[in-house]
């Protein structure tokens, strides 16, 4: 019993969560089709058993009637024939085919030894008996009606000369079942077509009503793929509970769209202050690193190393400071004048500032000119970021090529080396702010790259990391456009300049 109980409970929920499952527009129209087919069903049940009593009950006493008048009609007609134990006035004085014909009405006249003396089909004739046969309907031990072999039959005694016979009027209960077929079927069909009927308009009428939810629905998926919270929600005429959603709906929005607002004032005053913070710590750096290097240069033994340590560190901070200004201007969206800038110029720079870090490397550089308008520092940091990226986190003897180009109306700058690669995990965010490889270790902010991407963004150009798979590997691609640079007279082309730096 337990187990049958756990199984049931397990089936309702069953059932219950897939209903649930259902959208709320069929819920709605199956349950009013539901409803309606209880309710038609109910109505179609009293309706068929009232109506079966009364076309049984009618059926009945036209039974009666037609005997009791066949009765009356023969009981002044019938003699017997002499001796011969026939019947005058059967089929003679009274038909009794004419009393059958119209409803396939069986009639038999029956004596009381059983013998049938006479049938609506049979006309007597003088001097010959009617053979003793098994009548269709057995005499009855006293008048009255009953259901016999399909027929609803009615006995009586007839007095013909002191002698009585027994009268049988027999009419087939299948009239009265097809009558009552014909009224089911009609109830039932009535039954489905209200019932689908009810579903149909069920289904329009939640249609109707879901209507202005859908329109919530398609302004919600708008604003979500705009990202703008200052859309109006629309508001249906009727004020129910739809209305009071579009209301709540519409002041969520405008509390989002407040608190986006307040947080995007906030970001571009950190942004600002970080963009000027950084730009006001340029000075003192500068300072500070023209008076550490007098002073290396002027002390001698542990004084002199200890301040050559503290210019080493005064040019990270400042390297480091550069990185963030750079960033924060950026993300204000501070522009720079701009002007004709060749790619392999600022190639060739960054790799002889790269000099001493890539000297267990191979560094080969194929400056082709590639003129694009940009910010010059700006491009050199970007490219002297690739090449000192390769450098630091490649094995020594790894071959770097760096190469400039102009293709397809760009600026091309190409940075490669055949390194172990980057990570597959890490394929995806190499350009965000912080991060950093498993091999890095403490080395490095994290912001070489995203600088690398501020600046082609900056400049409208895209960044692109091409790996081999399989092989080792890694190749950056920067794409500056040069439609600016259009207007810029240019030099006839110089000859590429190629070099390579070994270990």
């Amino acid at each position: 019993m337990a187990s049958l109980g756990s199984f049931t409970r397990s089936a309702a929920r069953a059932t219950f969560s897939a209903y649930r499952r259902v959208p709320i527009k069929w819920r709605l129209a199956g349950g009013s089709a539901m409803l309606t087919c209880v309710i038609l069903a109910s109505f179609a049940t009293i309706v068929g058993v009232l109506t079966e009593r009364q076309l049984r009950g009618q059926f009945n006493d036209e039974v009666r009637s037609n005997a009791d008048q066949l009765a009356q009609k023969l009981r002044p007609s019938l003699s017997w024939a002499g001796n011969t134990g026939l019947l005058d006035g059967c089929n003679h004085t009274v038909r009794l085919r004419d009393y059958a014909s119209a409803e396939h009405v069986q009639v038999r006249i029956f004596n009381q030894a059983g013998l049938l003396l006479c049938t609506q089909n049979n006309v007597k004739v003088k001097g010959v008996k009617f053979p003793t046969t098994t009548p269709a309907f057995p005499l009855p031990d006293h008048a009255g009606t009953f259901e016999q072999g399909g027929y609803r039959v009615d006995a009586r005694q007839l007095d013909v000369q002191d002698s009585p016979v027994w009268l049988l009027y027999a009419r087939p209960l299948s009239d009265v079942d097809h009558t009552l077929a014909r009224v089911h079927l009609i109830l039932l069909l009535g039954v489905v077509g209200g019932t689908v009927l009810a579903l149909l308009a069920g289904l329009a009428t939640a249609a109707r009503a879901m209507r202005p939810i859908k329109q919530l629905t398609e302004t919600a998926r708008e604003i979500e793929r705009t990202r703008d919270p200052t859309l109006r929600v629309p508001e249906p005429e009727a004020d129910d509970e739809v209305a009071e959603l579009a209301r709540t709906l519409e002041g969520m929005l405008g509390s989002l769209g407040a608190a986006r607002g307040d947080t995007h004032a906030a970001l571009e005053r950190q942004r600002e202050f970080v963009a000027d913070a950084s730009h006001e710590l340029r000075t003192p750096l500068t300072s500070l690193l023209a008076n550490l290097e007098l002073l290396a240069e002027e002390l001698d033994g542990e004084q002199a190393d200890t301040a050559q340590a503290a210019l080493r560190s005064a040019r990270r901070m400042r390297r480091l400071v550069g990185d963030l200004l750079l960033l924060a201007r950026a993300d204000a969206r501070r522009t720079q004048s701009r002007g004709p800038t060749d790619l392999a110029d600022v190639l060739l720079e960054a790799a002889s500032e790269l000099g001493p870090m890539a000297e267990d490397h191979e560094l080969s550089i194929d400056a082709r000119p590639a003129v694009a308008p940009g910010v010059r520092d700006d491009l050199h940091r970007l490219t002297l970021n690739l090449i000192e990226n390769a450098a630091r986190h490649t094995p020594p003897g790894t071959h770097i090529r760096a190469s400039t180009a102009v293709e397809n109306g760009a600026a091309i700058l190409t940075v490669e080396d055949d390194g172990p690669g980057i990570p597959a995990e890490l394929r995806n965010r190499v350009f965000e702010r912080f991060v950093r490889g498993p091999a890095a270790g403490t080395r490095g902010s994290g912001l070489g790259l995203a600088i690398v991407r501020a600046v082609a963004d900056s400049h409208g150009g895209t960044v692109a990391l091409e790996q081999p798979e399989p092989g080792p590997g890694t190749r950056f691609v920067i794409k500056i456009p040069r439609e600016a640079a259009a207007d810029t007279a240019e030099a006839p082309p110089e000859p590429a300049v190629t070099g390579r730096r070994r270990r």
